[in-house]
């Protein structure tokens, strides 16, 4: 059953992806592609953009993230905003205790 309303229903929607950088080299030169491919960047944007990618593999593999992609083909779905970011983390998969959400203050209260 479909309720219709006239005013717009937003929804949050959060993904978190851990993801292992394999070949860093590989990742930076086809970040700098992107950037370099990239028609809407201006020259401030664009030099920023080549630092961040210079500095770390998480500025390299920000330049990958489409939130208008991930939501193209849903019908009656539009994007009305998206932010993301992009960071390294400490992450030891054979480690259970490992917090997915950074909530050691919590796991910590339970002990």
């Amino acid at each position: 059953m479909t309720s219709e309303t006239t005013e717009p229903r937003y929804i949050r929607l959060q993904i978190e992806l851990i993801a292992e950088i394999v070949d860093e080299k590989a990742l930076a030169e086809a970040a700098l592609e992107q950037v370099r491919n990239d028609s809407f960047l201006e020259d401030e944007e664009r030099a920023e953009a080549v630092a961040a990618i210079e500095i770390d593999p998480a500025g390299s593999i920000a330049h990958f993230v489409d939130p208008v992609a991930m939501l193209a083909g849903i019908p009656g779905v539009e994007l009305a905003e998206a932010t993301w970011e992009s960071q390294p983390v400490d992450f030891d998969p054979e480690n259970e205790d490992w917090e997915v959400y950074g909530d050691e203050d919590e796991a910590g209260a339970q002990d």
